[in-house]
């Protein structure tokens, strides 16, 4: 955007071609450093002079380029120190703004040099500032300006001298340092503060009364203006895109001072740039921004994508027009005299000279006299005069073109930074989306954890329960093994009982044996060898016994050694099933109080949707109440309507009328419908919303315009129309009272206000014009004839002015000539614009007679379009007799015997009957035709007339009554505009 402001506004090359090898500063000749001090001297002596004239821009520009030929501003200072700035107010402010261009436009080094003058400045500001009058206090406050704008500069040397800066470099001045970014929006505040006093003081120091910015003192004031709304459009761009940065990093209560200041000043500059964009003398050497309506929202991120940088449009031909060659009185004799001595040549090369000794002579040869000769040598001059006309008409025409070329790719460049700034916010915006998109999804996986967290527990804890089954499971087998393990160690243990018997058996064998042995060893001695034998088989068997009862005793032990394996085995299964048991007794409980949480929060979300549907319920009768009581208002409001004053000067239609009450009607059917619609299905609302709101203002317009209606209409069907539309109005507020509550529906009968309307429609019917007192072929005559009359009652209401305001000249002064004159001047304006008005009527209908009538006469189309036609007939009689009333009225207050009340009534009269003039042309006209557009506009000339009667009006009865000092610069603005709006607001009225 910067980069395209600065291509609309391109400062010529300041940087002429060098003179000499080297500057003036090093080595410059002594005579060309001369001529170039004569010529500088001389150039800031013709801008800096006490003459009341503003600053010629060749002057201006002159001086700057010197700066940029000396790169520096040594020659100027010097200059400018032999001047008397401290004896001279003029000279100081026109002082003023040549260094308020140098600063921008000149050299670099121009601050530099500057500096040390820094003091002097200060000095001089509080000098002046002790003068009231005058140029005072403006040259203490441009001062002061200067002197802040030097420090900022000092203190910020990236920002070039006319503050034009890219975003990159912007955001580079403050090195990525959000403190750096709050001081910078802080001195930022200061320069434009300064900016805008120095605005301000200018205002309030012109007569905004007056067209002061045609007059060259005016001019001398407002001048250096164009370079303080320069820097004001940069400084405000960059502290709404600062701010911007800072809601970003910082929170939203420690920039709330930030805020408020930026707030005083929006609203100040938005005034300033309005009402300079209105000044005469702006117009031709600036094109002035609005800003917006509402200041940007600094609390909404994506409010940065809304902001539109304001560009500041230089043309190039508004330069100045003094800086054009002007061609003095004798140069274009010369000229003359060359061409006519160039062309008798020629002319002689071609045909002959004229002498008699020429052989080509045409006079003796061919019989061409003298007089023949100077015919045709006129009749080429005039040939070539043609030529010369067709073509500077075509230069004239290819620089328009080149103009408008450039305007259209400044719009194009502007056009196109903007959407690469839209498409930069879309970015920004589509990147925070994207983060809130990643936070969304992050809390969406944190949910999706928390539910597979919920479900892996429920699926551990089966697990845990089949786990506990199987442990169960081998819990009863080896329950069931150490049941055979004993059953085994109880058959073991019989086996030793069984050995121990059958060795106690052996014992008490080999004792009864030993006994035997005894007792038969004295008997034979030859049963001895069996004896031993039997005795050896023994100790054998014996043998064999206590092997086997080693090797049941080893079983034994064997088996003892094993049931304590397996009770240690028993004891950790039993220890792991405890805590296998804990842990299921745990998720048990973890899980019950998931589930427990789980239908909380059921219970809570269908409690939620309880109150959600219950909320709703009450905002759907809440809204219903509202817009009934809402609509009562509005019927009320028209009821009391009746007795107001301001509807005298606004008269109705009876058509119209009979419009809106037919509107009235259908709408009352919707409305029963839609109040079925909503006790069937009360979610669905809008409907009876639209028709009850529908409804009141159908009803008011219907009062309203039955209330007009009555100002022409005779007095007692005036009284019955009054009457019902008052009882209309009172059986829509009972109607409307029975619509709140469903219990009422029964209640809710629309037949009273029906009757009502038909009661109206009656009366209306027959206040309807009636077009039988004229013969249909009378009506195209009659038109023609009331609109020629209209036009002569315009002139002749002209010509009075003028003769009223001659005989106020010759015979008032002072106070009361000057607001005479004023009157009878806005009045002569209102005469004119009505005139405009009138043949644009004309024009119009001229065009919808052509284009409607097809093989039918004129006549014959009016007389078919009668109701058209009286409507013509009627507004061009209103139009005729207002002027001639005006004209009445302003005599009498330019007398000094009528009010000013009655004039500004009047014009108003005049705006409402020329609204009603507009309505009726505009009827049957084509919505794209030119000839309407060129009526709308002459209507909007008329309002604006008006509002100027009305304005003028005012401002001088002030000035008649009240002999203080007042300041009006204000006043009468804010006066005209409300008179415009009140005459736009009539006139849209009368063309509804």
């Amino acid at each position: 955007m910067d980069r395209m402001a600065s291509s609309m506004k391109q400062v010529p090359n300041p940087l002429p071609k060098v003179l000499s090898r080297r500057g003036v500063g090093g080595g410059m000749e002594a005579a060309e450093r001369e001529s170039f001090e004569r010529t500088q001297t001389v150039s800031i002596n013709k801008a800096i002079n006490t003459q009341e004239v503003a600053v010629k821009e060749k002057h201006a520009r002159t001086c700057i380029l010197g700066t940029h030929h000396e790169k520096g501003a040594q020659t100027f200072w010097s200059v400018v120190n032999r001047l008397p700035l401290s004896s001279n107010a003029v000279l100081c402010w026109k002082f003023c703004h040549v260094f308020h261009k140098l600063l921008r436009d000149g050299h670099p080094n121009v601050l530099k040099d500057s500096l040390r003058y820094k003091n002097e400045l200060s000095d001089m500001s509080r000098m002046w500032g002790h003068l009231s009058e005058g140029y005072g206090q403006l040259c203490s406050i441009y001062l002061k300006l200067l002197r802040t704008k030097m420090e900022y500069h000092t203190k910020n040397p990236r920002f070039p001298g006319n503050l034009q800066m890219s975003d990159r470099q912007l955001d580079e001045a403050g090195e990525s340092d959000v403190n750096n970014f709050f001081q910078l929006t802080v001195e930022m505040f200061d320069y434009l503060e300064c900016e805008l006093n120095l605005f301000q003081t200018v205002f309030n120091s012109l007569d905004m009364s007056r067209s002061v910015s045609v007059t060259t003192a005016g001019q001398c004031r407002l001048a250096p203006l164009i370079q303080v709304i320069l820097d004001c459009s940069h400084l405000y761009d960059y502290t709404v895109k600062l701010l911007f940065k800072l809601h970003s990093c910082l929170p939203a209560d420690t920039l709330q001072g930030h805020r408020d200041r930026f707030m005083e000043q929006f609203t100040k500059l938005k005034d300033l740039f309005y009402r300079s964009s209105n000044l005469q003398y702006f117009k031709r050497l600036i094109q002035i921004p609005q800003l917006p309506e509402n200041p940007p929202n600094f609390l909404r991120a994506s409010a940065l994508s809304e902001h539109i940088s304001p560009v500041v449009v230089i043309p190039a031909e508004a330069s100045s027009p003094d800086s054009e060659p002007v061609l003095e009185k004798d140069d274009l004799m010369d000229m003359d005299a060359s061409q006519q001595n160039s062309f008798d040549s020629k002319f002689d090369d071609i045909f002959g000279s004229s002498s008699s000794s020429d052989p080509f002579n045409f006079n003796s040869q061919n019989g061409v006299n003298k007089d023949e000769k100077d015919h045709l040598i006129d009749q080429l001059y005039r040939e070539i005069n043609g030529l010369k006309a067709q073509l500077e008409n075509m230069k004239t025409e290819s620089q328009r073109a080149v103009l408008q070329l450039k305007g259209r790719i400044s719009e194009l460049e502007a056009e196109l930074a903007e959407q690469q700034h839209l498409r930069q916010q879309a970015a920004d915006e589509s990147e925070f989306l994207r983060t809130e998109l990643d936070e969304l999804k992050k809390k969406r996986e944190d949910t999706e954890k928390a539910q597979r967290s919920l479900t892996e527990i429920e699926r551990k804890a089966q697990a845990n329960e089949q786990r506990y089954s199987k442990l169960k499971e081998k819990y009863s087998e080896l329950v069931q093994s150490h049941a055979d393990l004993l059953r085994k160690n109880a058959e073991v243990t019989k086996q030793v009982s069984v050995a121990r018997q059958a060795q106690a058996d052996l014992e008490r064998e080999k004792k009864e044996l030993e006994d035997s042995f005894q007792r038969i060893s004295d008997q034979a001695q030859r049963k001895t060898q069996e004896q031993t034998e039997v005795l050896e088989s023994l100790k054998q068997e014996l043998a064999t016994s206590k092997q086997e009862l080693q090797i049941v005793q080893g079983s034994l032990e064997s088996s003892a050694q094993s049931e304590a394996k397996w009770t240690a085995q028993i004891a950790e299964l039993e220890k792991e099933r405890g805590s296998l048991v804990n842990a299921v007794a745990r998720r048990e409980e973890e899980l019950s109080a998931l589930r427990e949480q789980l239908e909380y929060t059921q219970r809570q979300l269908s409690s939620a949707q309880e109150s959600i549907c219950q909320l709703a319920k009450d905002q759907r009768k809440m809204l219903l109440t509202e817009s009934r009581r809402a609509a009562e208002q509005v019927v009320q409001e028209a009821l009391r309507q009746f007795d107001e004053p301001s509807l005298f000067s606004c008269a109705g239609s009876a058509d119209h009328l009979l419009s809106k009450v037919r509107s009235v009607s259908s709408c009352i059917e919707q409305l029963e419908k839609s109040w079925s619609q909503y006790l069937a299905c009360p979610e669905d609302i809008s409907g009876l919303l639209h028709s009850v709101t529908l409804l009141a203002h159908l009803t008011s317009d219907t009062i309203v315009h039955g209330s007009t209606t009555c100002l022409r209409a005779p007095p007692e069907p005036a009284d019955s129309l009054t009457e019902a539309c008052k009882q209309y109005g009172r059986e829509t507020l009972l109607y409307l009272a029975f619509l709140e509550e469903e219990g009422t529906l029964e209640n809710a009968d629309s037949t009273a206000m029906r009757s009502c309307l038909t009661r109206i429609t009656a009366i209306g019917e027959e206040l309807l014009p009636r077009g039988l007192d004229i013969k249909q072929e009378e009506l195209g005559d009659l038109v023609d004839k009331e609109m020629a009359a209209t036009s002569a009652a315009i002139e002749t209401a002209t010509a009075r002015i003028e003769e009223m305001l001659s005989k106020s000249r010759a015979g008032d002064t002072g106070v009361k000539l000057e607001v005479n004159e004023r009157i009878l001047g806005s009045c002569t304006s209102l005469m004119q614009a009505i005139q405009v008005l009138i043949v644009a009527s004309k024009e119009l209908q001229r065009e919808i007679v052509e284009s409607g009538r097809g093989t039918a006469s004129p006549k014959e189309f009016y007389a078919k379009n009668s109701r058209w036609t009286e409507g013509l007939i009627s507004a061009s009689k209103a139009v005729g007799w207002g002027a001639t009333v005006m004209v009445d009225a302003a005599d009498l207050v330019v007398q000094g015997r009528g009010k000013f009340e009655e004039l500004m009534v009047c014009s108003r009269e005049i705006a409402a009957s020329t609204a009603q003039l507009v309505a009726a042309s505009k009827v049957k006209a084509d919505k794209d035709s030119p000839n309407l557009a060129q009526l709308q506009q002459a209507s909007r000339g008329v309002n604006q007339a008006t509002a100027a009667v009305v304005a003028s009006t005012i401002s001088g009865k002030s000035q008649i009554e009240d002999t203080d000092n007042m300041d009006f610069s204000s006043m009468t603005l804010t006066q005209i505009k409300r008179q415009e709006m009140d005459s736009q607001r009539e006139v849209s009225e009368r063309e509804t």
